[in-house]
Formats: C-alpha cells, structure tokens, sequence
C-alpha cells in the first residue's frame, strides 16, 4: 500500500524506539493498530454501502448487461448455442431430415473407404517390408566370410 520494504519498516522501528522510549512503545502499536483496523472497518462497511445502494437501484444488472454486450466472445457463444439447439430441432420428413439422411449415408461411405485405403496401404508397406527383410537375408546367406571374432 505505501510501498514500505523491511529496511524502512527497521528506520521507522529504530526512530519510534528513541522518540517514544521503550516504556511507551507497545502502548503506541496498539494504538496504531486499532487506527488501523477502525480505518479497515470503515472502508468495508462504506464498500457494503455502495454495494447495497447498487442493489436496490439496480446497477448490477446493469452492470452485467454491459458486460456480456462488450465481451463478444460469450455473445457470439450464445448465439451458437442457440442455433445448435435449434438444429436439432427438424422434422425427418422434410427436406433437411432427407438431406441429413443423405448426408449421413455418404459419410458413412466415405469412412468406409477411407479405412479399406489405410488397411490396403498397411497391408502394401508389409509386404514391402517382408521383402526387403528376405533380400538382406538372402545377401547375409549369400556372403561367404564370417563375421570377425575380436579379442576382448
């Protein structure tokens, strides 16, 4: 609050001791300290009143209109919110339901063939790899020298 660090707290210690003495010294904290949490006091209880007077005149919800009109991002959440409840909310019968229908079907379709394309090319880079394997086996078959024996 008064940006006081330890070094000037130990200052204003030192001078306090030898003006007021060491008799008077605990006297005067306490003194300080009740100032200070009747100050304390008063700031809360003046918080609570502007608080209340904000109730009754309904400044709150004010207050909280304007801040969900300036934060845009949870209006346009709002707004999404809304139209993902209303989407839900068609009849099959019509031509959206026949159109989601369709568009279902074809996504299904699609996944399908995605993953027979996965599995086919899986399948191929196993098949490449099996044969590269059984060339390396045939060239370590085909060598002649063996491997050299060290001494250690």
């Amino acid at each position: 609050m008064f940006d006081i660090g330890w070094t000037e707290m130990l200052v204003i210690g030192i001078v306090a001791l030898i003006v007021v003495g060491p008799k008077d010294l605990p006297v005067l904290f306490r003194t300080l300290g009740q100032f200070v949490g009747k100050a304390k006091g008063m700031a809360r209880e003046f918080s609570r009143a502007m608080n209340d007077a904000a109730d009754e005149t309904g400044m709150k919800d004010v207050a909280k209109g304007l801040k969900t009109a300036t934060n845009p991002i949870n209006s346009a959440m709002d707004g999404v919110k809304s139209a993902a409840a209303d989407l839900g909310k068609f009849d099959p019968e019509s031509e959206t339901g026949k159109m989601a229908a369709d568009r279902a079907e074809q996504t299904k379709k699609i996944q399908a063939a995605t993953a027979r394309a996965a599995a086919d090319r899986k399948m191929k880079e196993a098949q490449e790899a099996q044969a590269a394997a059984a060339k390396l086996e045939a060239a370590r078959d085909a060598d002649p020298t063996p491997p050299a024996k060290s001494d250690t």
